[in-house]
């Protein structure tokens, strides 16, 4: 009797961690699966949106790609340029500041990391009026930087995305050893050198993990974009998918959820793509700070 009710307790075990795991999938994919629903119902309302449409068809993707009002290529296009310039610019800088941080001695090193970390506590969304009249007024002086620009919203990027990066990156260099540095600069290399060609093949993990961090963070940006650009031309994915359910009268929530599909894609790719470097990279920087 005890072996067959250790048995059944086995069994309603195993079930019940089923059971909790299929629930939990269940509201991780329910927005998803009602996303692409309301994408494929041409009635382009929720009021009356069913889980599966009476019409399905593609009427909204074709929408998004045929509408001379919303160009949602060149939104998408915009998205990810503003992206990519942004992620590569920032894993340079923020390589650079964190071997300096980690592998250099200089006075107040302690301090900037510890200003670095402070700075990344004040809530951005307070600055946005000071960043507005800086770049407003920076532009007045260099107008490729200046408001409209792509180039002036990469710089604004570029400010807010090096405290947390460089706290990661310096707990990932850390954790290299310093005998590989010191038996190079026997054999007379310069710290660019160690830096180049020792080090930064080690860190490809970590700079994977910032780089998408950063790049995710660029693409599903709103509030600073929408501050910064003003033509249609210029906007984001983000931005751009906000005007189909802006408007008063007119709220197209198909073509905005075919459009949100859509923009969900090279995201998704990314992730598939270097899921197991991103963990490796994350699980790898956070072992020494």
């Amino acid at each position: 009797m005890s072996n067959i009710t250790l048995k059944q307790r086995k069994r309603l075990n195993h079930a019940g961690r089923w059971l909790v795991a299929l629930v939990l999938i269940f509201f991780a994919l329910f927005p998803v699966l009602w996303v692409i629903s309301a994408s494929l119902n041409p009635l382009n309302t929720l009021a009356s949106a069913q889980f599966i449409p009476d019409n399905i068809g593609l009427d909204n993707y074709r929408f998004l790609f045929e509408s001379p009002e919303f160009p949602f290529l060149t939104w998408l296009w915009n998205s990810i340029k503003i992206s990519t310039i942004t992620t590569f610019l920032s894993v340079s800088i923020t390589t650079l500041a964190a071997f300096a941080f980690s592998r250099l001695r200089f006075t107040g090193r302690e301090n900037m990391l510890k200003a670095i970390l402070l700075i990344q506590v004040f809530p951005g969304l307070l600055a946005m009026i000071a960043m507005f009249t800086l770049v407003t007024q920076f532009g007045t002086i260099i107008p490729a930087l200046g408001l409209d620009t792509h180039a002036g919203l990469i710089m604004v990027y570029l400010g807010g995305a090096m405290g947390v990066n460089i706290w990661l990156m310096k707990g990932f260099f850390d954790t290299i050893p310093r005998a590989i540095d010191e038996s190079a600069m026997v054999d007379g290399a310069t710290h660019w050198q160690i830096f180049s060609q020792l080090l930064l093949p080690l860190m490809r993990p970590i700079l994977v993990v910032v780089g998408i961090l950063s790049f995710i963070g660029t693409y599903g940006d709103f509030i600073l974009a929408r501050i910064l650009l003003k033509s249609t031309d210029q906007y984001p994915l983000m931005v751009g998918l906000f005007i189909f359910t802006s408007g008063q009268f007119s709220q197209n929530w198909g073509p905005f959820a075919a459009g949100a599909l859509l923009g969900a894609l090279p995201i998704m790719i990314i992730y598939l793509l270097l899921q197991d470097q991103i963990v490796g990279g994350l699980t790898q920087g956070a072992v020494k700070g």
